[in-house]
């Protein structure tokens, strides 16, 4: 009887090429997964880059240290400040709440404490408040080119348009206290001023000063955008419509009728955080590629 032509091989035996692939699997397998604990420093090392770009470059915490921006914002509030969209070359818009560098010394006698090297160290990376920097907040008013004025016992005007400020400190008055104007706000500046009008040292108290009480564009931080601290105090900070009132930015027109600074301490807690929700998946799936690399699954 016929059989079959024999392979060449015993059937016993194994091919070359799946001996192989059955040693390598099997070395796989033996070599133990790297621990959690071994991954920790890179999760924490991702955690603090991501922190450090966000805090750079898209949006940060800071805390509200004075009483000069009440009822809209209360000592100790936290906000998440904007700063991706001045990027893109984005200005400043009336009725906006910003935050800003100390134009000229507005903040001149405000005790700075002295940071040791941790504290500065971690300030870097946005998981403390930066001791040096001295940022202010107040609502943008009026924007280059606008024509801006407030008499005693008037309201605030724009362009020739009277502001209902329904965000001004229950009992203040919009300038009694300091009234100004009318002045022209200069290309690449803006008017700032606090919601607790008799409890901020704003624009109008600097208008001696090198600037003029104008805020320089270049200085404007970003927008505030949220109060996400405490909870029971989160909101929006939307731009109040009184600054969408037709004719506001009619600012040729307004030409031809001729018409506090508590400082801000930054908190780096927020980019931190976002920091660690970034970081999270980025670990996670270097492990899972490691796992398979060596497994071969």
């Amino acid at each position: 009887m016929a059989v079959g032509a024999r392979s060449g091989r015993d059937e016993g035996e194994e091919r070359p090429d799946e001996a192989e692939r059955e040693a390598e699997d099997g070395g796989a397998e033996a070599r133990p997964h790297r621990s959690f604990w071994k991954e920790l420093p890179l999760l924490i090392g991702i955690a603090l880059l991501l922190a450090l770009l966000i805090k750079t470059f898209l949006v940060q915490a800071f805390s509200i240290p004075s009483d000069s921006m009440q009822n809209t914002l209360q000592r100790g509030d936290r906000v998440l400040v904007d700063k991706l969209t001045p990027w893109f070359g984005s200005e400043p818009e009336r009725g906006e709440v910003v935050v800003f560098h100390d134009p000229a010394s507005w903040l001149a006698g405000e005790p700075t404490p002295e940071p040791n090297f941790m504290q500065t160290i971690l300030s870097k990376i946005g998981l403390m408040p930066d001791a040096a920097e001295k940022d202010l907040i107040k609502r943008t008013i009026a924007i280059g080119g606008d024509t801006v004025e407030c008499k005693k016992g008037g309201p605030v005007v724009v362009n020739g348009k009277a502001l209902d400020e329904p965000y001004i400190y229950p009992g203040n008055t919009p300038c009694d206290d300091a009234p100004f104007g009318p002045l022209t706000v200069p290309k690449g500046k803006i008017w700032v001023m606090g919601d607790h009008r008799q409890n901020s040292q704003d624009s109008r108290y600097h208008m001696q000063d090198s600037t003029q009480g104008f805020v320089p564009v270049e200085k404007v931080v970003g927008r505030a955008v949220v109060v996400a601290w405490p909870i029971t105090r989160w909101s929006t900070l939307p731009i109040p419509d009184t600054f969408d009132q037709p004719g506001i930015g009619n600012q040729a027109k307004a030409t031809a009728l001729g018409l506090g600074a508590a400082g801000l301490a930054p908190v780096g807690l927020g980019p931190a955080a976002l920091g660690l929700v970034g970081a999270v998946p980025v670990v996670m799936w270097r492990r899972r590629r490691l796992t398979s690399g060596t497994t071969g699954r």
